[in-house]
């Protein structure tokens, strides 16, 4: 429960940084992105995870990258739901997803267990 806490934080903490590194990605508030992090990670669980299932070849084709567009999909949606989070087109999106996908990499190295 707590690397779970730990995680929901280092996420949200993801999402502020992002909003330093690209033009046009806002969060308003510090609850504005812990929430942005609960619907993010469920959307990926859920919907996200249908589009990867659907696009797996295009996937593969692009070695991979093609979930760059599927997590910015899945951004923007999230955008439309949390107040206080605000994403300015889809090129913000594409951009944010991949700044989040290298954090998220540092996130995971970070979390690893000892």
């Amino acid at each position: 429960m707590f690397r779970l806490m730990v995680q929901w934080i280092l996420s949200a903490v993801a999402l502020m940084i992002t909003t330093r590194v690209v033009p046009g990605f806002y969060i308003t508030t510090t609850t504005s992105a812990l929430i942005a992090a609960i619907v993010i990670g469920f959307l990926s669980a859920t919907l996200g995870y249908f589009l990867k299932l659907i696009t797996f070849p295009l996937v593969v084709l692009t070695f991979g990258i093609f979930t760059i567009f599927i997590n910015a999909a899945m951004i923007v949606v999230a955008s439309r739901l949390v107040d206080g989070f605000y994403v300015y087109g889809y090129q913000p999106a594409v951009w944010a997803a991949a700044v989040l996908a290298i954090l998220g990499i540092v996130i995971r190295f970070v979390m690893q267990p000892e």
